[in-house]
């Protein structure tokens, strides 16, 4: 019935008139600065999202993946020919423009309400590098592209996605009535506002992917949001500005002590100037919170040492668009990363997640989505949650944390189900960080129905810039931080090795994974990751890849 009465809507929003001015009553500047190196790229035909370049050679389905496809059609990458702030890249914009308009501007991608909203934002944030000094006959166009868009993304407020899409729909109608003078787009946006706010933000102002990059993006959409309204001179709902303040306090969560943002949930590398940037625009002061009650994220911290764990359950999924195929639930990027944690001291990370890839092929991308990409435990090489292209199938439907402090000391205990149906099984995990964070120990115990569990492997992947050492001898890890410090990861209840592993930054880079293996974790794999002291220097060491 619903998507009845939204195709009416949308019948009724063609029909009905709408003037196409000449230009914009009011262009907006983009508030985010580009990548000059992934502007360059574009220079040369390539087009890199979320660090999966691929050629411009079309716009349809044969293009590349649905992800790096969106991102095409929605023209943020208007950004990054800016930066590069030559005559050149203005007319590579242009290029690019008329292109799309004479052959991709038909593609059914291009009229998903969250493609054609981040296009509406785009060409009005950049409409003076796009647009103010072409011909009158591209402007024209352009402008006839707005409109339709504009009506497009109005008759679809509320949009029926669950993600930050439908956040992104509505800012790109906010957007559209201020520079058409559209009042009833504004009315209507406005009147939905207040309840998507809702529906996006959690009480902790986690975003419901629970995802640290789109916790990122959907503060930037709030910190549009207020600016178009305020410099519009119209009054915002109360809630915009409370949910900004929450939002911009979860953000620091996911901060690591370099500034840049946990690998959780189709998280790539953030520069570190992108969350200031952010958090300054927001006006967001105030200190990292320790947890993010509903959003499902704990973070312990003593001294110089931090540690950032999962401990929720998945967002919720929701049937792909059945006419372009895109994802809709908020599970979208979810990985199957149940119970996972990150580890750094000072601005040196030291345990992290492989990180990821959305906008990959489907096979690299799913790798990377896997159990065995995070700082977990795997059981019986199966992954925690059933990882489906459009978000996630089978999945944890229980997962509880208690955390605890006495005397600086810090205690997290966490489990999660999502091996119950595959092997009738759950995974609990204990963390203890000492109180002048040199300790940080952890066990691993699988608990099953009946019988010994399965073969399992507690994972710890390395961040790039540490060496490691395996030292069979005294049965342990030895692992050197960029600065000197050493540290050593020792266990029991499981075999040790060092392994081969993959981190996603800008570009993939190879390192190393410390690998617990058990024949069964009934009875617990205890494990410690302990600073070396001055009086035990960490001597050499070598990384295994």
């Amino acid at each position: 019935m619903a998507d009845i009465f939204r195709g009416a809507r949308r019948l009724l929003s063609r029909i009905r008139p709408v003037r196409v001015p000449e230009a914009p009553a009011r262009a907006f500047r983009d508030l985010w600065p580009g990548d000059a190196q992934r502007g360059a790229r574009l220079l040369r035909g390539e087009f890199e999202v979320m660090g999966s370049a691929r050629s411009l050679t079309g716009w349809g389905p044969e293009a590349g993946p649905l992800p790096w496809r969106q991102a095409l059609h929605g023209f943020a990458w208007l950004r990054d020919l800016r930066m590069l702030g030559t005559d050149a890249a203005r007319v590579e914009a242009r290029d690019i423009t008329e292109e799309w308009l004479a052959a991709g501007a038909a593609e059914p991608l291009a009229s998903l309400p969250e493609v054609a909203a981040a296009r509406i934002s785009a060409w009005l944030g950049h409409w003076d590098f796009l647009a103010a000094s072409a011909d009158e006959g591209f402007r024209r166009a352009l402008m006839q592209r707005l409109v339709q868009d504009g009506r497009l993304v109005a008759a679809n407020v509320p949009d029926e996605a669950a993600h930050r899409g439908a956040l992104v729909v509505l800012k790109g109608a906010i957007a559209a009535a201020i520079a058409l003078g559209e009042e009833a787009w504004m009315v209507r946006a406005l009147k939905f506002l207040p309840a998507e706010l809702e529906r996006q933000f959690h009480p902790d102002g986690g975003h419901v992917e629970r995802s640290p990059a789109v916790q990122l993006l959907a503060f930037q959409d709030l910190v549009e949001l207020r600016n178009l309204l305020n410099g519009s001179g119209v009054l915002a709902p109360p809630q915009l500005a409370t949910v900004i303040e929450r939002a911009g306090q979860a953000l620091r969560l996911f901060r690591h002590g370099d500034g840049t943002l946990a690998l959780f949930n189709g998280t790539r590398e953030e520069a570190a100037a992108s969350v200031d940037l952010a958090l300054t625009q927001g006006q967001a002061k105030g200190r990292a919170p320790l947890l993010l009650q509903e959003t499902g994220f704990h973070r312990l911290a003593a001294s110089r040492t931090l540690v950032i764990a999962d401990c929720g359950a998945p967002p919720p999924g929701r049937a792909p668009d059945p006419a372009t195929g895109a994802p809709r639930g908020a599970d979208r990027f979810a990985h199957a990363g149940a119970l996972s944690f990150e580890m750094s001291v000072g601005r040196d990370r030291l345990i992290v997640n492989c990180g990821a890839a959305p906008a990959a092929e489907e096979g690299w991308c799913m790798a990377l989505r896997s159990t065995a990409a995070h700082s977990t435990l795997v059981l019986a090489e199966t992954n925690s949650a059933e990882l489906r292209p459009e978000g996630l199938g089978r999945r944890p439907e229980r997962v509880e944390a208690e955390r605890f402090e006495a005397q600086g000391a810090q205690w997290l205990e966490a489990s999660h189900d999502g091996y119950r149906r595959t092997h009738g099984a759950v995974h609990r995990r204990r963390l203890y960080l000492s109180e002048n964070g040199d300790d940080l120990r952890g066990e691993d115990v699988i608990e099953t129905e009946g019988g010994a569990s399965p073969p399992c492997v507690v994972r710890f992947h390395l961040h790039p810039s540490v060496d490691a050492l395996l030292q069979e001898e005294e049965g342990g890890v030895l692992m050197r931080l960029p600065g000197g410090q050493g540290w050593r990861l020792r266990a029991r209840g499981a075999a040790i090795s060092l392994e081969e592993s993959i981190h996603m930054a800008a570009e993939a880079r190879r390192t190393s994974q410390i690998v617990l293996t058990a024949e069964a974790a009934n009875e617990g794999i205890q494990w410690a990751i302990t600073r070396v002291t001055a009086a035990e220097p960490p001597g050499p060491a070598k990384p295994a890849a």
